[in-house]
């Protein structure tokens, strides 16, 4: 006894000396700069001697400190220690000198050791420390030794490789270094502060790394001492998958972790020699708490003892799980230093137990953890793991294929932990393809026990229901498009919710599914989708998905949600969230499912029977939604999976639907009932669509207008310009269009929607071209404020702004190598710039006037230039020079452009045509002519087979090279036409024009627009005759005609002047009041045409005009709607671009039931109202 005393008084001295020692390292620490590693070494090796001396201290004051009898060898090794850290402090304290030198600012201390005698030092500290503790296992070991036979600790029953350490866990990983740093802090504090819950849980789906993360916590707090036991469960593996050994082997772990434990579980053992026989909830109360109650009792010190329990949900029984978590839970009053660190998958009887013990705990859900700090985990993880492939890979190839000391590269490895977030297994099974190993295993040891667990107890029956029930409802979650919640599943897939949710509590583990209502229900990971749809699984996985049988059946579920619930006007306008989630997602992504397999016939009746009665009502809902644009797209998709012998029909119906889309897109994504109105009432007679839903057509239209037969080549109207369009071109891909405009913005649209994309502003005056860079990546733009911008179209942003020119750019063009831009200019120059730097790098000189026009050459060796001067030039790129003028034009130059082939050179003129140069010898092969005004543009198609030019006549022309021939006019636009440009697949053309609008057209059948018989050019003004039953109008093809209003025909047409306003009917009808400016009346006799009476005398009287003094219908003032109640009024319907007045000079006679439209194109419109809508 007096040598156990003698001990324990050496190693307070050694305790005390040890805490001044560490405290003087400490100071040097901060003070001394030339010796930071030396201190910081004997610092650890100081706390190091320390941490063995307390715990040497815990054994002296525990019950068996009597029973120490190595004390000898031990008393011995404590005072070795004891001498040399009392050396060390002497060496160690600073002398009065130095006190006194910082007094005056010097630094006061110098570290006393060379580096050869700091690390004797800390060998001597090391080599006395391990006598120490040589010393105290022996003890330790006699202790144990003495424990009587029948109540040893060996004889508790326990399970093999449970422990952390066991031979069973030794190539499982920890986390590694710079990874799961904040989660780590959170546990440590956790253990450490006093107040702290019993049980922290940490829960996550499978693979998201809990066991890596047990692992780590258990080895640091075995490297800190106060690890008392830990049991990683492990199903279908002995006693690792049941309850059965787990006290005895948490006690068998405590004992020895913890000397002071240890006795007072022998105390149970030798008191009560059944309880390992005992109920769990006893034995952990006589093994466990009460040892470690009393333990903390006799030592006075109420330090943390850490358990770890890892994969609590591969506990076999649900019963025993709940048990477990309730009788954790009621510990913290006996034993509050305990901390049971314990983990699980999300799984129903886990969430069961914790809801029971409500405030017992403390949680964290892996998976929640933003994404962000688990993508750079994995990113460690992969690279460490990357590391080691290549260097093992290195090892046995010759130097030439060796890979590089970056491989895989930053940008894959990122790429892939984007692809793993959350799961770390699925970055793992990512290496082991790398690696050529097989990885399908991996994927159903994560999942396949979830899934089983479902049914592991099931009679046969009951299995095939649960089966088939996942297949259905989980097949559909993991299919759908876009997440839904459990009830607006449940309504779409046609199953009762309570079932729904009875399947899904078994599935916290691999779906989230959150607790509102309302909230979808999601996957964790994609890799889950993955394993079950994988089509090798079909045969091994009981619970493999069909996907293109689940696609097909929600499909037919679609429709039928969609056939119950779409209805005309269903909203009420104009508020989307009154359609329920199901109906959006039907409507949204019926196309999605249907596409995924081929149309069988029964499909395609099905589908064409929802569109013959809905397809103008899911319209409507795509457009409140916001998403009109996509069903062009939808279109397409169902476009190309219908066989052409098979769906004649339903493609015809496609077809039409698409045209009317493109035509009137713009108008249903702002006032969705046009599509019953506008839509229909000015869509082509044969049209399909006008013909199957013409009970649509409004009751409240008495009259409705003449318009074309069929469909013309113009595919889609853009409006979005303030002014007029001076340049269109297509990407390179064929995707977007660019436009410039005189409003002096730059728009992006995309071709396949007719939807505004951007709107690149920055140039401070009209810009007059606008040219995709060969990559499509870029922009460049040329306008009267003299300069030419280049833009990023990712972002929108302008990148440079190239000044040099003296005057306005009305050319910019790139080469086709993407490296230089050509501009020309009204300073009669051509100028190349370097895209790379901004800077100019040539100006070619030798024009006289204005350059209209530049085009690079195929090969980027020459550049063509068009002039006001009335010529070409062609120059050599590299030197600038001047090789060869082109004359023949007889007026300005306005567009050139080479063949794709380069053979040839096209240009149009002011002079109304178009010539064919061939380069080789700069002679003219042909003239074309046909337009009636100057030719503004003309482009090559990409087989070099045809030229389309845009004109000041309104109108776009197709020219077959080969013979000559106009192939066809394409009219539409109701000014002239600046620019025109063929897609990159030649199918269609792009148009900009005076009238603001940039037009798409198709080449291929290239209709000309059916113009009713009427006026050739446009029309001036319109009058009703007294009795409202004729309309007189006149044009600038110099006619006069009445209209019968009923019919919509023309009763008479006679000859006038091009400026002839008609005024009005006298109150009979009979005659005709018409006017040609300066004052001067003409009348005409209407039954005869002739003029009865003219009087240019009259100056300026007044001439009296009757008209209807009621105001019903009319003409809005941009001249876009018709209106009820005056130009003012409600807008009722909305006028396509060639049904409008021609600007608003218009006279828009109004009557309470006929409007009547004279068109620039020369169509009248007449229009007839029910005084009602």
């Amino acid at each position: 006894m007096a040598e156990a005393l003698g001990v324990a008084s050496s190693v307070i001295a050694v305790l005390d000396l040890s805490a001044k020692v560490f405290s003087l390292c400490l100071q040097y620490s901060r003070e001394v700069k030339n010796a930071k590693d030396d201190i910081e070494k004997l610092g650890k090796e100081v706390a190091a001697f320390q941490a063995t001396t307390e715990e040497l201290q815990t054994l002296i004051d525990g019950p068996r400190s009597q029973e120490l009898k190595a004390s000898q060898q031990l008393k011995s090794a404590i005072e070795d220690g004891r001498l040399r850290l009392k050396k060390l402090e002497q060496q160690l304290q600073p002398s009065t000198g130095r006190k006194r030198m910082s007094r005056f600012g010097l630094r006061a201390l110098k570290w006393p050791f060379q580096s050869k005698d700091a690390k004797g030092t800390i060998e001597d500290l090391e080599r006395c420390r391990g006598n120490i503790s040589l010393a105290l296992n022996i003890d330790q070991t006699v202790i144990l030794q003495n424990v009587d036979d029948r109540t040893t600790l060996n004889q508790l029953p326990i399970a093999y490789g449970a422990s952390f350490d066991s031979k069973a866990e030794e190539h499982n990983p920890t986390c590694l270094p710079d990874t799961r740093e904040e989660l780590l802090k959170e546990v440590e504090c956790w253990i450490d502060k006093s107040k702290s819950k019993t049980i922290f849980w940490l829960n996550g789906m499978a693979g998201t790394g809990k066991s890596t993360i047990s692992r780590t916590v258990a080895h640091s707090r075995s490297k800190r001492g106060d690890l008392g036991a830990s049991f990683f469960f492990k199903r279908g593996e002995m006693d690792r998958g049941n309850l059965d050994k787990l006290m005895p082997t948490l006690a068998y772990q405590l004992a020895l972790s913890l000397p002071g434990v240890a006795f007072f579980v022998k105390k149970t053992l030798d008191g009560n020699p059944a309880i390992v026989g005992k109920s769990v909830r006893e034995q952990f109360q006589k093994l466990i708490q009460e040892p470690l109650s009393e333990a903390a009792a006799l030592a006075k010190v109420s330090s943390p003892v850490v358990i770890v329990i890892d994969a609590l949900d591969e506990c076999d029984q649900e019963v025993d799980i709940r048990l477990l978590i309730n009788i954790l839970s009621q510990v913290k009053v006996a034993c509050p230093q305990l901390r049971v660190f314990l983990t699980s998958r999300p799984e129903l009887p886990i969430r069961l137990g914790f809801s029971e013990v409500r405030g017992a705990y403390q949680d964290l859900v892996l998976h929640s953890i933003p994404a962000q700090i688990i993508e750079h985990d994995i990113i460690v993880f992969l690279n460490n793991e990357f590391e080691k492939i290549r260097n093992a890979f290195n090892l046995t190839v010759c130097i030439e294929r060796k890979l590089p000391s970056d491989w895989p590269g930053r940008p894959t490895v990122q790429s892939l932990a984007r692809m793993a977030v959350p799961l770390f297994i699925f970055a793992a099974t990512v290496l082991l393809d790398q690696e050529g190993k097989s990885h399908g295993s991996q994927l159903e040891q994560t999942y396949g026990p979830i899934l089983r667990s479902q049914i592991v107890e099931l009679p046969e029956g009951e299995r095939q229901e649960v089966i088939e029930d996942f297949k259905v409802i989980v097949g559909s979650i993991v299919t759908l498009a876009s997440s839904l919640s459990v009830t607006s599943l449940s309504r779409l897939i046609d199953i009762q919710s309570d079932i729904v949710d009875e399947r899904l509590d078994a599935l916290h583990s691999v779906l989230s599914i959150p607790l509102e209502r309302t909230v979808p229900v999601r996957l964790l990971h994609l890799s889950f989708r993955d394993y079950l749809v994988d089509l090798n699984n079909e045969e091994k996985v009981e619970f493999w998905v069909d996907e293109k049988h689940t696609h097909r059946r929600l499909a037919k579920h679609c429709l039928r949600v969609m056939r119950s619930a779409l209805r005309r006007n269903m909203c009420n306008l104009p508020f989307p969230g009154t359609h329920t989630p199901e109906l959006q997602y039907a409507c949204m992504y019926w196309v999605h499912h249907q596409t995924k397999d081929k149309l069988e016939p029964d499909d395609i009746s099905d589908v064409y029977n929802f569109l013959k009665t809905h397809f103008l009502l899911w319209l409507e809902v795509l457009s409140l939604l916001g998403r009109i644009s996509e069903s062009l797209g939808f279109i397409d998709e169902l476009q190309s999976i219908v066989d052409a012998e098979e769906g004649t029909q339903i493609l015809g119906f496609l077809h039409d639907a698409k045209r009317l889309v493109l035509s009137y897109r713009c108008i249903i994504d702002s006032a969705p009932l046009q599509l019953y109105a506008s839509a229909l009432v000015f869509t082509p007679k044969q049209s399909i669509i006008r013909q199957t839903f013409r009970h649509y057509l409004p009751e409240w239209i008495s009259l409705l207008p003449r318009v074309d037969s069929d469909w013309n080549a113009v595919l889609q109207t853009l409006e979005g310009h303030a002014d007029s369009v001076n340049s269109v071109v297509f990407s390179p891909d064929g995707i977007r269009i660019a436009s410039g405009s005189n409003d002096n913005t730059i728009k992006i649209w995309d071709v396949a929607t007719g939807k505004e994309e951007q709107t690149l502003e920055g140039h401070a005056d009209a810009v007059n071209s606008v040219v995709f860079s060969p990559d499509g990546t870029r922009i460049a733009s040329g306008s009267d404020d003299d300069t030419i911008k280049i833009w990023d179209i990712a972002t929108g942003k302008e990148e440079q702004t190239l000044e040099s020119h003296r005057a306005r750019v009305n050319s910019v063009v790139f080469s086709p190598d993407g490296r230089r831009i050509a501009s020309g200019s009204d300073d009669n120059t051509i100028k190349i710039w370097d895209v790379a730097t901004g800077k100019e790098e040539q100006t070619l000189e030798g024009h006289m006037d204005w350059v209209r026009s530049v085009v690079f050459s195929p090969d980027s060796i020459r550049i063509a230039s068009g002039s006001d001067d009335n010529t070409i030039k062609i120059w050599d790129v590299a030197t600038g020079k001047e090789e060869q003028t082109l004359e023949g034009h007889a007026d300005s130059v306005n567009s050139v452009v080479f063949s794709p082939d380069g053979i040839r050179i096209a240009s149009g003129s002011d002079d109304n045509t178009i010539k064919i140069w061939d380069i080789a010898t700069g002679k003219e092969e042909q003239t074309l002519k046909g337009h009636a005004d100057k030719v503004r543009s003309v482009v090559f198609s990409p087989d070099s087979a045809r030229i389309a030019s845009a004109s000041d006549d309104n109108a776009i022309k197709i020219w077959d090279i080969a013979t000559g021939r106009e192939e066809q006019t394409l009219e539409g636009h109701t000014k002239w036409v600046n620019s025109v440009v063929f897609s990159p697949d030649g199918i269609r053309i792009a148009s900009g024009s005076m009238d603001k609008t940039i037009k798409i057209w198709d080449v291929a059948t290239g209709k000309e627009e059916q113009t009713l018989e009427g006026h050739a050019d446009r029309v001036w003004s319109a009058v009703f005759s007294p009795d409202g039953r004729c309309i007189a109008s006149g044009s600038w093809d110099g006619t006069i005609k009445i209209w019968d209003v009923v019919t919509g025909s023309i009763v008479k047409s006679f000859d006038a002047s091009w400026n002839t306003t008609v005024l009005s009917f006298t109150d009979d009808g009979s005659v005709l009041v018409t006017s040609t400016g300066h004052f001067s009346l003409d009348f005409r006799d209407v039954s005869t045409s002739h003029s009865s009476a003219s009087d240019s005398q009259l100056g300026n009287a007044h001439v009296a005009v009757k008209v209807d003094g009621k105001l019903g219908f009319g003409i809005s003032r941009d001249n876009t709607w018709i209106t009820a109640g005056g130009p003012n009024g409600r807008e009722v319907l909305w006028l396509p671009p060639n049904f409008r007045p021609w600007a608003s000079r218009i006279l828009n006679e109004r009557s309470k039931s006929v409007v009547v439209i004279g068109c620039p194109s020369g169509r009248v419109v007449i229009m007839g109202f029910r005084d009602s809508l």
